[in-house]
């Protein structure tokens, strides 16, 4: 059985889908301390040819909150932002108005937990793009250890017989030797980002969110990201 484990993220890009889309079981690592800075609670979209940043903005009560705990910080009028930025953006692209009334019934409710509203714009993409892949929360598993350590203790968790390892930081830190002697084979991913249509002008940007290729190119048979 492949496993991918990787933190939630709020409106993620294609290669964070690629993978989950690749696996037999992805672990949604929860449990984890929150990152500031990082795609946890932002996300960037194409507004007038240049990359833009969308950010949910979070309360901070301790460096070390685990992103489970995060809670949105809703005295700031985000979630109108969010959907008019990607409204204004997206309005004339193909597939906008396809997901329209979905995503403006995710941002019309009030979310409290960070991990609840990625939950929540997952399930968007999931749909979209065709992907059943079976979802476990780490925090529901139990596993203990930190980094190379953590990823070994998850996958023996849920019996896995591979973990797909995704693009970043953990391709370094994974410690080889004990995988194997664990049983447990270590799959680099493969993914080569598609040059799509986009709106405005400029050159492409890669590395947005998965919404801009799904407004811009449309459902999962333009570009299928399971297998």
């Amino acid at each position: 059985m492949r496993v991918a484990i990787h933190q939630p993220h709020y409106l993620p890009w294609l290669g964070y889908l690629h993978r989950m889309a690749r696996a037999d079981v992805f672990i949604l690592l929860d449990h984890v301390q929150f990152e500031r800075g990082n795609y946890q609670n932002r996300t960037a979209v194409r507004v007038n040819g240049a990359a833009h940043w969308l950010t949910v903005p979070v309360l901070q009560r301790s460096q070390k909150e685990r992103i489970l705990d995060k809670q949105i910080d809703n005295s700031q009028e985000w979630a109108s932002l969010h959907y008019e930025t990607l409204r204004r953006a997206y309005t004339a692209a193909g597939w906008f108005s396809a997901y329209a009334s979905e995503l403006r019934n995710i941002y019309a409710r009030r979310w409290e937990r960070l991990v609840d509203l990625s939950d929540a714009t997952l399930a968007l993409l999931r749909d979209a793009y065709g992907i059943s892949t079976p979802l476990v929360r780490s925090s529901q598993l139990g596993a203990r250890g930190a980094k190379s350590e953590l990823v070994l203790n998850l996958c023996r968790a849920v019996g896995a017989s591979a973990v797909i390892v995704g693009m970043g930081g953990s391709r370094a830190y994974l410690d080889r030797a004990a995988f194997a002697a664990a049983g447990i084979a270590l799959e680099l991913q493969q993914f080569d980002h598609p040059v799509y249509p986009q709106r405005g002008g400029g050159p492409f940007t890669p590395g947005l969110s998965a919404l801009d290729h799904l407004f811009n190119c449309g459902r999962r048979e333009e570009y299928p990201l399971a297998a």
